[in-house]
C-alpha cells in the first residue's frame, strides 16, 4: 500500500510542475508585451515547444537583436530574471500545496456527505462493551458477518447499494490521489516536506486523522455496513417466515370453515339417520332414564373388561381404526365407562354426544387433542376424592369400513391397591363391571393378556358369574407375540381352545394390537399383526388354531354379527315393556292430574321464570305515595332507638339541650345515618318485593308447585344485590343540610312535628310499661282474673320500686342518676322492711322506673307546645313554654322525608332494575343445574310427569328404530 502511495505521489508531483510552468509561461508572456516583444502566435496559440519554448530560452539569454527587439538595461535585465526566478518557484510551491489540500478539503467533505449518509449508530455506545472488550466484540462480528454473507444471500437491492456507494467512493479517491501525486512528481522537484509527509497532507491532513486511524474507521465503518446486512437480511427472514405462517393458518381456517359450512348444509339436508345412530340414542336415553341397568334396560351392547393393562383398550381402538385413548405408564387411565358407537362413513372422524365439534382421525393434531379431552372428561368425572366414576362418557367414531356396533369399554379390574387410589376402588370396578355384564343381552368381550400367567387372571372368574354357560362371552387372548416367545405352545392351544379356563365362550380370538411403541399408527400395528400370523410358526401347526381365530379384523367381524343378532332378538321385547310401562304411566296421570298436562322439569321451571320476572316488572306500578309510606316507616323503624338514645335522652340530661343536639345530630349525619338509610331502603325494597309474591299467591291462577323454587330465586338475589355505594355520598350531603335548618316554617309543620313527637313518646312509653310489666308483675285485677301470682324478686322489685316514686314525687325534674345519699336513703329504708338488695339492684329498678317518668313529661310537655307556636316564632329559643323536644323532632322528621324521597327516587330508576338483573342472572344460573332445577321443583307431580316423558321418548326412539332395523332385512 505505501508502494503504491509513493508511485501516485510521483505522478501527481509531475502534473503540479508541469501545470505551474504552463501558468509561469502564461504570465511571462505578458512581460514580453510590455517590453516590445513581438511573439509567435502559433507558439503562443497552442502552447507547443517549438513556438513557446524557443521564444521564451531566447529571451532568457538575453535575445537575438537581429530579430528586431532590443535587449534591456544589464540591471533591469537581472533584476526582472530574479524576480521572474522568485514568482515561478513561489507560485509552483503554492500551486502544489494548493492543491493538495484543495483536494483534501474536497475528499473531506465528500466523506462528511457519505457518513452522514449513514444510519445512526450512537445507540450502539451504551449497547456495546468499551476498549479490549469492545476491539474483540468487533473483531467477532466482523468474522461472523462474513460467515452469514458467505452463507445467506443478501438482498441484491441492499447489496447493489452498498457495492454503488463504496465504488464511487474508491473512484473519487483514487482520482484526487493520482492528480494530487503526478503534480508534485513532475521533473523531480523537491519540497521540503518528504514524500511520506507529502502523502499524508494531500491525502488525509485535511481530515485530521493518521493513515493508519483511516483504515481502522473505514474497516470499522465497513464492519457497521456488513452488521446492517445482516440485520436487515435477519429481519427480512423473520417477516417472511411469519408471513408464511399466517398464510398457512389462513387457509387452514379457510378449509375449515368451508368444512364446517359443507357439513352444516350436510345436516340440514339429511332427515334419514343411519341405523346404528338411532340405537346409540336410544341407549342414551336408557341410561338417563335407569343408571343402575336394573330394570328395563337390556338391550345389547358390547362390554370390554379385562384385567387392568390386559389391552382392552387396545382391542377397542383396532377395532375403531383410530388410537382414541390416552395412555399412562403402569397408571390408571380407564376412569370412567366410555361407550363408543361405531358407525360406517366417508370420512374417520369423532364426535362427543354433548359437542358439535368433530375430530379428524386421520390427523395427529385431532387425534392428540381428542385423547386430551376423553382425559379430562375421566378426570373430571372423579369427584370427592373417588378413584373412578360412573359416568358415562360417550362419543361416536365413523369411518370407511369399520363394523356398526356399540361398545363400551370399562375401567380395568384390579387385584392391589395402591396409596393414592381411594379405599372403595376395587370394589367400586367390581360392581360396576357387574352391572354391565348383569345386562342378559350384554356381549362381554373378555380380554386376557397372554404374556402372563393365566393364574394371574382376575376377570375370568367375574365373567363366569355373570355367564356360566358363556352364551354371550367372547374370549379375546391378546399380546400373543410375546406370547409366542414366553409361553408353551401347547399351553397357547389350551387357552384358545376354551380347555384351560374353567369359563366358557362363544369364540376364542388372538389379537396383537401393537409392538410396545406409542407412536405407531392403527394401519402400522394392523400390519405387523398380519406378517406376525403369516410368519409365526406356531399358527401355521396344525390343530394349533383357525385362521378365521386371528386378527383384530376377524375379532370385529364377529362381533359385530354377535351384536346385531342378539339386537334383532332383543328389541320387540324391549319396545313392548316399554309400550305397557308408558299405558300404566299415563293411565296414573289422568286418575290424579286429570285437569293438567304432562309437562317436565324445563318446561315448569320456564314458567317459574316467566311469573317471577313479570312480578318484578309490578314494582314500577307501585304508586309513589305508597313508597314513601313504606320508606318512612322503615326510616324511623331503624333511627328511632338512635334518636332517643344517644341524641334525645342525651341532650335532655344535659344543661344545653340544642348545642348538644346540634353536635349529636351532626356526628350521626356524619356517620351512621347515611348508611343506616341505604340498610332501611334496600329492606323496604324487599319487603315490597315479598309482599307482592304473597298477594300473587293468592290468586286464583296460583300454581303451588312453584313457591319453593321462587322462594330461592329471590332469597338468592338478594343475598347478591347491594345498594350502589355512590348513595351514601349523596344521602349524606343531603341529611348535612338539611338537619342545618333550625327554624319551624309554618304552623303546619309544627303540628306534624307534635304529632310526630307525641306518637314516638307514646311507643316508647309503651316499651318501657313492657318491661316495668315483666319486672314487677301483673297488677292486682289481673293477678285475680287471671290466677297468677307474683314471684319472689317481683315482690323485691316493687318494693325497690315504691322507695324510687317518693324521691320522683318530691322532684319531679331529678336528674337520670341517683346520688350515693339516695342510694343509701333507700337501701335502710328497704332493710327497715326487710328488705336486702344492694345498690346495682336499685340502679337496674331505677332506670326503667326513671325512663317512664320522663317520657310522661316529654308527652305533658308536647301537649302544652301544640298551641305554643306563635310563641315559638314570636320569642325563638326563650319561650316560656320549652318546646325543644318538637323542633328536635321536626328536625328529624324532616331529614326522614327528604331521605325517603331520595331513597324512592333510587329504588324506582336504578335499584329496581338493578334486582331485576340480578334475579334475570340467578335464574339462568338455575336452569343449568339439574341438581338444583330437581331438588326446588318436587313432588308427585313433577316426578310422575318426567318418568312419563321420558319412557313415552323412549318408546318412540324404539319403534323408529324397530321400523328402520325391519326395512334394512
Amino acid at each position: 500500500m505505501l508502494r503504491i502511495y509513493q508511485n501516485s505521489y510521483r505522478r501527481t508531483a509531475r502534473k503540479a510542475v508541469v501545470y505551474s510552468t504552463k501558468v509561469a509561461c502564461c504570465n511571462h508572456s505578458t512581460l514580453c508585451n510590455i517590453t516590445g516583444h513581438q511573439r509567435s502566435s502559433r507558439g503562443h496559440g497552442n502552447g507547443s515547444s517549438n513556438g513557446n519554448g524557443r521564444h521564451h530560452e531566447e529571451f532568457l539569454l538575453a535575445g537575438n537583436p537581429a530579430r528586431g527587439w532590443q535587449m534591456p538595461p544589464p540591471s533591469r535585465g537581472y533584476g526582472m530574471l530574479v524576480v521572474r526566478i522568485l514568482r515561478g518557484a513561489l507560485k509552483l510551491r503554492y500551486l502544489v500545496l494548493g492543491g493538495a489540500i484543495g483536494g483534501g478539503v474536497s475528499l473531506s467533505k465528500k466523506y462528511e456527505d457519505w457518513k452522514e449518509g449513514l444510519p445512526d449508530m450512537k445507540w450502539l455506545q451504551d449497547a456495546l462493551p468499551q476498549g479490549e472488550r469492545w476491539s474483540q466484540f468487533s473483531q467477532n462480528l466482523i468474522e461472523v458477518g462474513s460467515l452469514v454473507k458467505t452463507a445467506i444471500d443478501i438482498d441484491p437491492k441492499l447489496k447493489q447499494l452498498g457495492e454503488d456507494k463504496l465504488s464511487e467512493w474508491r473512484t473519487w479517491f483514487d482520482s484526487r490521489l493520482e492528480d494530487a501525486i503526478e503534480a508534485a512528481d513532475y521533473q523531480g522537484v523537491q519540497i521540503v516536506e518528504t514524500k511520506e509527509d507529502l502523502k499524508a497532507k494531500t491525502t488525509v491532513a485535511a481530515l485530521g486523522i493518521t493513515t493508519d486511524e483511516s483504515r481502522k474507521k473505514y474497516e470499522k465503518l465497513q464492519s457497521q455496513v456488513e452488521t446492517l446486512q445482516t440485520e436487515i437480511m435477519n429481519v427480512q427472514i423473520k417477516y417472511q417466515k411469519e408471513l408464511e405462517k399466517m398464510e398457512k393458518e389462513n387457509r387452514e381456517l379457510r378449509q375449515q370453515f368451508l368444512i364446517l359450512k359443507t357439513n352444516k348444509r350436510t345436516t340440514a339436508k339429511k332427515i334419514k339417520k343411519s341405523l346404528i345412530d338411532m340405537y346409540s340414542e336410544v341407549l342414551d336415553e336408557l341410561s338417563g332414564y335407569d343408571t343402575g341397568y336394573t330394570m328395563a334396560d337390556h338391550l345389547p351392547r358390547v362390554v370390554v373388561v379385562g384385567d387392568q393393562s390386559s389391552g382392552k383398550t387396545s382391542v377397542l381402538e383396532s377395532i375403531a381404526k383410530a388410537r382414541i385413548f390416552p395412555r399412562g405408564s403402569g397408571e390408571m387411565m380407564t376412569r370412567a365407562p366410555v361407550k363408543v358407537t361405531l358407525a360406517e362413513g366417508p370420512y374417520h372422524v369423532a364426535q362427543f354426544r354433548d359437542s358439535e365439534r368433530e375430530y379428524d382421525l386421520t390427523k395427529e393434531s385431532d387425534l392428540a387433542e381428542l385423547r386430551r379431552e376423553v382425559e379430562f372428561r375421566m378426570r373430571a368425572s372423579v369427584r370427592g376424592g373417588k378413584t373412578v366414576s360412573n359416568e358415562v362418557i360417550a362419543m361416536t367414531v365413523k369411518g370407511p369400513g369399520l363394523q356398526r356396533m356399540v361398545l363400551v369399554d370399562l375401567p380395568g379390574i384390579i387385584s392391589t391397591m395402591t396409596v393414592d387410589m381411594a379405599s372403595d376402588t376395587k370394589d367400586s370396578i367390581h360392581q360396576m363391571t357387574k352391572h354391565y355384564m348383569s345386562n342378559p343381552n350384554a356381549i362381554i368381550l373378555c380380554i386376557q393378556d397372554g404374556s402372563v400367567d393365566a393364574e394371574r387372571s382376575n376377570v375370568t372368574d367375574l365373567v363366569m358369574q355373570c355367564d356360566p354357560l358363556g352364551r354371550r362371552t367372547i374370549f379375546v387372548l391378546t399380546k400373543v407375540d410375546l406370547a409366542e416367545e414366553l409361553a408353551d405352545p401347547d399351553r397357547i392351544r389350551k387357552i384358545l381352545s376354551g380347555k384351560l379356563f374353567p369359563m366358557k365362550a362363544l369364540g376364542y380370538y388372538a389379537v396383537v394390537t401393537g409392538r410396545g411403541r406409542k407412536d405407531d399408527s392403527i394401519d402400522a400395528i394392523r400390519q405387523y399383526e398380519e406378517d406376525f400370523f403369516k410368519n409365526s410358526k406356531l399358527f401355521h401347526r396344525r390343530g394349533v388354531i383357525m385362521p378365521h381365530q386371528v386378527t383384530s379384523r376377524n375379532l370385529s367381524l364377529a362381533v359385530s354379527d354377535r351384536f346385531w343378532k342378539m339386537v334383532r332378538e332383543t328389541i320387540e321385547q324391549q319396545a313392548d315393556a316399554f309400550k305397557a310401562t308408558r299405558f300404566n304411566l299415563e293411565t296414573e296421570w289422568k286418575n290424579n292430574f286429570p285437569r293438567l298436562r304432562e309437562s317436565g322439569r324445563d318446561e315448569l321451571f320456564d314458567k317459574a321464570k316467566g311469573e317471577i320476572l313479570d312480578e318484578v316488572v309490578t314494582l314500577s306500578q307501585i304508586s309513589a305515595k305508597k313508597w314513601d309510606d313504606a320508606l318512612t316507616s322503615k326510616l324511623w323503624e331503624k333511627l328511632s332507638n338512635y334518636v332517643f338514645e344517644n341524641i334525645y335522652l342525651p341532650a335532655a340530661q344535659s344543661d344545653s339541650f340544642n348545642t348538644m343536639v346540634d353536635i349529636k345530630l351532626r356526628q350521626w349525619a356524619e356517620q351512621a345515618l347515611p348508611a343506616k338509610s341505604v340498610e332501611a331502603g334496600w329492606e323496604a325494597l324487599q319487603n315490597e318485593f315479598l309482599s307482592l309474591m304473597d298477594r300473587a299467591k293468592k290468586s286464583q291462577d296460583h300454581d303451588g308447585i312453584f313457591d319453593h323454587l321462587k322462594a330461592a330465586v329471590v332469597d338468592e338475589a338478594i343475598r347478591r344485590h347491594s345498594w350502589e355505594d355512590k348513595a351514601i355520598d349523596m344521602l349524606r350531603v343531603i341529611q348535612l343540610n338539611t338537619l342545618e335548618d333550625r327554624f319551624v316554617h309554618d304552623k303546619s309543620e309544627w303540628d306534624q312535628a307534635v304529632k310526630f313527637l307525641e306518637t314516638s313518646v307514646n311507643a316508647k312509653l309503651v316499651q318501657t310499661e313492657e318491661t316495668l310489666g315483666q319486672m314487677f308483675g301483673p297488677g292486682q285485677w289481673r293477678r285475680l282474673t287471671h290466677w297468677q301470682y307474683l314471684t319472689q324478686d317481683q315482690q323485691k322489685r316493687r318494693s325497690v320500686k315504691g322507695e324510687l316514686d317518693k324521691i320522683l314525687k318530691n322532684d319531679s325534674k331529678h336528674l337520670p342518676t341517683l346520688s350515693y345519699d339516695e342510694l343509701t336513703t333507700v337501701r335502710k329504708n328497704l332493710q327497715r322492711d326487710n328488705v336486702d338488695v344492694d345498690t346495682d339492684y336499685i340502679r337496674q329498678t331505677w332506670f326503667p322506673v326513671y325512663r317512664k317518668h320522663f317520657l310522661q313529661q316529654a308527652l305533658q310537655r308536647a301537649r302544652d307546645c301544640r298551641k305554643a307556636y306563635y310563641l315559638y316564632t314570636q320569642q325563638g329559643a326563650e319561650c316560656e313554654i320549652s318546646c325543644s323536644d318538637v323542633v328536635l323532632f321536626w328536625r328529624i322528621q324532616q331529614v326522614i322525608k327528604i331521605t325517603g324521597n331520595a331513597l324512592r327516587q333510587q329504588v324506582i330508576n336504578r335499584e329496581a332494575r338493578r334486582l331485576d338483573k340480578e334475579i334475570k342472572a340467578v335464574l339462568d344460573e338455575f336452569s343449568d343445574d339439574e341438581e338444583k332445577k330437581a331438588h326446588l321443583l318436587t313432588g308427585k307431580r313433577v316426578l310422575l310427569a318426567e318418568e312419563l316423558i321420558k319412557v313415552r321418548q323412549i318408546q318412540e326412539k324404539l319403534e323408529e328404530f324397530i321400523n328402520s332395523l325391519n326395512q334394512e332385512k
